[in-house]
């Protein structure tokens, strides 16, 4: 009697642990499908919130950064500096980061522009980018280099 109840909490224990798990679903569970939504890079420096960048490589050689900064906290900070490669990038717009007032780069929201000549970068590359700020700790990015075609076709 007592075997029988053991062997019947042990069968629906193990079929609890299968059917909760992965391997019920198989290949095709949803937890086997997660990916990465967009080409671009996502990196927090405490409060800094780094979201989607890419470079967009330009027929001239040179690249344009698309990416999204936005500051969680109340304490204001700024983008100092932003380099490709070790090439400093030519930024317009304000780099000022204020709570919740994102700085974005490039498309139609755009308040910033970040610029880097003579990258020369090949679409489907990788390439190093740093962003240094006033405050927080600077970031590093490997991001994706795409082509000036699709989503990107406007970016300049």
């Amino acid at each position: 009697m007592i075997s029988k109840k053991l062997a019947i909490a042990s069968v629906a224990l193990i079929s609890a642990g299968l059917l909760s798990g992965c391997t019920a679903a198989g290949k095709d569970a949803p937890t086997s499908k997660i990916r990465q939504v967009t080409d671009g890079v996502e990196k927090d420096s405490g409060a800094l919130k780094l979201r989607d960048f890419v470079l967009v490589a330009q027929p001239d050689g040179s690249a344009v950064l698309v990416g999204t900064v936005v500051n969680e906290d109340s304490s204001a900070d700024a983008i100092t500096s932003i380099s490709a490669n070790g090439i400093a990038g030519v930024v317009t717009g304000s780099g000022a980061l204020a709570q919740n007032a994102p700085v974005i780069f490039s498309g139609d929201s755009a308040n910033a522009h970040a610029a880097f000549p003579g990258l020369n970068l090949t679409p489907g590359s990788r390439s190093d980018l740093t962003v240094t700020f006033g405050k927080a700790e600077s970031v590093t990015l490997s991001v994706l280099v795409r082509e000036k075609t699709d989503i990107f076709a406007d970016v300049a």
